[in-house]
Formats: C-alpha cells, sequence, structure tokens
C-alpha cells in the first residue's frame, strides 16, 4: 500500500493546459476514479503518476518521496506501481501463464517461487484453468483478467488502470467491475481508475474525483457526489438529472416557468440560478398537486416504455423540458396534459 500526493500538478503541451494545478491525496490503500469526459485530462494524469511523462510543474510523491517534479522523474520501472490498458496489452505470443510470470522473472525471482505466486494468482483470477491458452483463444473478460493477475502477481503498492472495461460488452463490463473491487479488497492495493463511465466509478472507488477541462470539478463519496452536486458540470455528468433555469427569489428559491421552486440544497445567486432534480426523483400525476410551490403542470412531449419504467419529457411553460420517469402502471399519451411535483429535499439550487 502507498500513500500518492499531487501537488499543483500540471501538464502543458504548448499553449494548450492538458491538467492545471491538481491538488489531490490519496490514502494508503483507497480506491480512487478519476471521472470526465474524453479531454479532461484524466488520462495524461495517470500517466504523470505512472511516470510516463513529466509535469509541467508541482509534484507526484509517494510515500513522502518526489516521483515527479520538473526537475526530474524516477523511471516508472522503479515506482512500483503495475498499469492496466484500455488494449489489455498481453503478448499474444506467450501462453496465459508466461505472461502472468513475466515480471516476476524479469526481477530475477527463483523459479519455484515465480511458478507458484504464477500459479496461486491465476486461481485468484479464476483462469488457472487455462493457464496454457494463448491470449488468442480467450475472450475479452478472459484476457481483461491476465491483465490484471500480471499486474498484481508483482504485488505493486499503487495499481493504475486506464480505461480498463471499454472494450467489453455491457455483461462482461458490470462482471468486471465487481470482479477490480473484489480483488482491491483482497489485496489492500492503493487504486487509482481512469473512467468515462459514471457506473464504473460509482461501482468501485472509494472516492470519486470528477475532473473537466483539466481541472477538478468535486471530490466525495459516490454517494456525495450524486446526491450533493456542487455545480452544474457534475449535476450533469452524474446521473440522469434536470437543470430547469430560472430567476432567484431568494437564495433558496426559483422561479422556474410557472412554478415558485424551494429547494432544500445550494444557494441561488444572482439575478438567475438553475434548479437541479434528478429524473427519478419527479413526480408526475394526472390530477393537480396540493401545493402552492414546487408545483405545476406540462404536456407530455415523449414517452417511452422502457420495460421496469416509463421515461417522460413533459414541456413546461416559457419552453422549458423536465425529464422524469415513472411506474410502468402510469401511462399518458403523447399530447395530454400531465402534472409535476418538483420534492424541495429533491431540488438543489445553483448559481450561475
Amino acid at each position: 500500500m502507498a500513500k500518492l500526493v499531487l501537488r499543483g500538478l500540471e501538464k502543458r503541451f504548448g499553449g494548450f493546459v492538458a491538467v492545471g494545478g491538481l491538488d489531490l491525496e490519496l490514502r494508503s490503500g483507497e480506491f480512487v476514479s478519476l471521472l470526465g469526459p474524453s479531454g479532461c485530462g484524466k488520462t495524461t494524469t495517470l500517466r504523470m503518476i505512472a511516470g510516463f511523462i513529466d509535469p509541467s510543474a508541482g509534484t507526484i510523491e509517494m510515500d513522502g518521496e518526489v516521483l515527479s517534479s520538473p526537475a526530474g522523474s524516477v523511471p516508472p520501472e522503479r515506482r512500483k506501481m503495475s498499469m492496466i490498458f484500455q488494449s489489455y496489452a498481453v503478448w499474444p505470443n506467450m501462453t496465459v501463464a508466461e505472461n502472468v510470470a513475466f515480471g516476476l522473472k524479469l526481477r530475477k525471482l527463483a523459479k519455484d517461487e515465480v511458478r507458484r505466486r504464477t500459479a496461486e494468482m491465476l486461481e485468484v483470477v479464476q483462469m488457472g484453468a487455462l493457464a496454457e491458452r494463448y491470449p488468442a483463444e480467450l475472450s475479452g473478460g478472459q484476457q481483461q483478467r491476465v491483465a490484471l493477475a500480471r499486474a498484481l502477481v508483482i504485488r505493486p503498492a499503487v495499481l493504475l488502470l486506464d480505461e480498463p472495461l471499454s472494450n467489453l460488452d455491457a455483461n462482461l463490463r458490470e462482471e468486471m467491475r465487481f470482479e477490480i473491487r473484489r480483488l482491491h479488497d483482497e489485496f489492500k492495493y492503493t487504486t487509482v481508475y481512469v473512467t468515462h463511465d459514471q457506473a464504473e466509478a460509482m461501482t468501485a472507488a472509494d472516492t470519486i474525483v470528477v475532473m473537466n477541462g483539466g481541472r477538478i470539478e468535486q471530490v466525495g463519496t459516490p454517494e456525495e457526489i450524486y446526491q450533493h452536486p456542487r455545480s452544474r458540470f457534475v449535476a450533469r455528468f452524474i446521473g440522469g438529472t434536470n437543470l430547469l433555469e430560472g430567476r432567484t427569489l431568494t437564495p433558496d428559491a426559483v422561479e422556474v416557468a410557472d412554478m415558485v421552486v424551494r429547494c432544500a440544497e445550494g444557494k441561488a445567486a444572482g439575478p438567475s440560478a438553475a434548479v437541479s432534480i434528478r429524473l427519478h426523483d419527479v413526480r408526475l400525476s394526472a390530477t393537480p398537486f396540493a401545493s402552492d410551490t414546487n408545483a405545476g403542470s406540462g404536456t407530455v412531449a415523449r414517452q417511452v416504455y422502457l420495460g421496469a419504467h416509463r421515461d417522460y419529457l413533459v414541456a413546461l411553460p416559457g419552453g422549458l423540458e423536465l425529464r422524469a420517469t415513472a411506474p410502468m402502471s402510469f401511462d399518458v399519451p403523447v399530447g395530454a396534459p400531465v402534472y409535476v411535483y418538483l420534492p424541495p429535499e429533491s431540488c438543489r439550487a445553483l448559481a450561475n
């Protein structure tokens, strides 16, 4: 296990700032996900942690030792880290066992020790029966298990993962993200996991670092990030949400369409603000709600049957649109009137 600290970390490519002034501390044994859209700087940050590229400013420290700075960096092979790539990067000319044993052989361990640790790790990732197969004979999920075994068998202090599941189908992705978390819990190494998939981050991570434009938008647990977004970007990126633009009435009340919406969280400031509310928190009804605030009406603009629920798009007065999910039993056709209620405890005011 290792403690990682990023201080003022920056990476510039010419005039472009890919990563700008990151400050982040990772506790020993913590599973941290760098989450954000393409181009937000998460992979560049990971590559700096790995030692593949040097920072333009700032430092990376592990257990008090400076690994990277503009003055010089410890090479990747001396960082006690393993990295798993999006493309698996298993060697096609080696068997499963040979792939996993490769790092141990480089460290010149005794042959018996190499065989023992390789066999143990293959059993951990449930690949023992396939030890003599070649990568071309494996599925994508199996190849990713080989990559995991190869990374873990050398007992790294830090495990780095760069979009490791993006090449897998939906069912395999779900299986493997639970597997990655299981292995983390078993071996207790410090993990940095880069992804653009919020489900992966929320399933596996202890802490999520939401990045945008090379900077950190918010750091918190999955529940904190989802329930208490601090910016419009985080509210939109994490989970399905509505951002309803309106006129500020008070710090906790915003006029949206023909509604006065009171918000239990956040703070409206300036002449205009937005109300953030998750799709599943919106309540729909065929009859009016008995409330003077947070209630209004609209017209069903779209309705999609999704099996477990229905997805509605409601046209509100003033050209605003509101998305909501409702039980299958709530079936209102397109063009029909519908009534909405936005529970104050589910509403968050966000300043412009």
